[in-house]
């Protein structure tokens, strides 16, 4: 049976190891604190780019906003310049994140090609530079998320997680899938095993997390330290509830109502809108509730509806038009 337990990462620890994973465009903070109401044990920001806070650009403000309410709290950072890595996470050290983690997984092709997220799956010695630097930079821990490899030719993820150990990492994420999948396909999870067995520092497995069964298949099979949720939660806050739910009951809880996913949906709506603005915000949530909608009746008709929403009130008078029960505000 798999095990939800405290966690420790270098000198913070973790009231349990289900880990909502950095996704970008995802998990911005009012997202987060859904999770962390739900009782998720690690919030993983969106990834940053050290350039970008170099430089000073006026969007990563947003990006680096943190909530007293969401912590531990983990901040990741994108680059491949050991110098502006290591400068970037000294100049932010003082925000009020907990845990620091560099990103040498991100698929998307503008971050690849200039080197940055999955490219320094290809170059191990540079990703241990930047590690090593960074380490050394800051008092906080510093974590390293990887893939299985940039391709099935190469193959590389206990190769990286070795240097993330002996540059300093406290832990070290894998995501059982390669850069050519993307998200794509199966995710393996032997190469979890692997990783596990080849280092010391927790290692947490990343890929294909849906339910409580998962988590337990996961542990037998890889013996990770640390479960990573990522799709899973899109959508579906309550994942971090019901894998706790689980393991304290062995009862599984039912598939939240369409009644509590529309309160659930409409609460984040006006969190999302408070947070970015409406113009942003009512943009940005149609896909949030594409994801919530997903499995329910006449889903896909709603869909339609939602995307051509411009405003809150108008999302709140199509579920009041939809709904059979009355909309109050939680």
């Amino acid at each position: 049976m798999g095990e939800i337990r405290r966690l420790q990462i270098g000198n913070v620890t973790l009231e349990n190891n289900l880990i909502l994973a950095p996704m970008a465009g995802v998990t911005d903070l009012p997202f987060r604190l859904l999770c962390k109401e739900q009782g998720a044990g690690l919030l993983c920001m969106e990834m940053v780019s050290a350039k970008a806070i170099l430089y000073k650009n006026r969007n990563t403000e947003e990006l680096l906003t943190i909530d007293k309410r969401e912590n531990p709290v983990s901040l990741q950072l994108f680059g491949s310049d050991p110098d502006i890595m290591s400068e970037i996470a000294k100049q932010i050290e003082d925000r009020p994140f907990d845990i620091l983690d560099i990103n040498m997984g991100c698929p998307v092709p503008k971050v690849v090609n200039n080197g940055d997220g999955s490219a320094l799956m290809k170059n191990p010695k540079l990703a241990g530079e930047i590690i090593e630097k960074t380490a050394r930079a800051i008092k906080k821990p510093v974590t390293v998320k990887i893939r299985k490899g940039f391709d099935e030719e190469h193959v590389n993820a206990v190769e990286m997680a070795h240097i993330a150990q002996e540059s300093g990492a406290a832990a070290v994420a894998v995501h059982g899938r390669t850069r050519s999948q993307f998200y794509s396909g199966k995710a393996d999870w032997d190469i979890i095993r692997q990783v596990k067995e080849a280092v010391s520092i927790p290692v947490i497995g990343n890929g294909d997390i849906l339910t409580a069964a998962d988590v337990i298949a996961m542990q037998k099979q890889t013996g990770c330290d640390g479960f990573m949720i990522a799709r899973g939660a899109e959508g579906n806050p309550w994942i971090f509830a019901q894998i706790l739910h689980y393991f304290k009951t062995g009862e599984e809880l039912p598939k939240p109502t369409f009644e509590e996913v529309t309160q659930m949906l409409l609460r984040h709506a006006r969190m999302q809108l408070e947070f970015k603005g409406e113009y942003t915000g009512i943009r940005e949530i149609r896909k949030h509730a594409a994801w919530y909608t997903s499995g329910y009746r006449n889903s896909s008709k709603l869909r339609g509806r939602i995307n051509e929403v411009e405003t809150y009130e108008q999302l709140e008078a199509l579920f009041q038009e939809v709904c059979h029960f009355p909309i109050g505000r939680l």
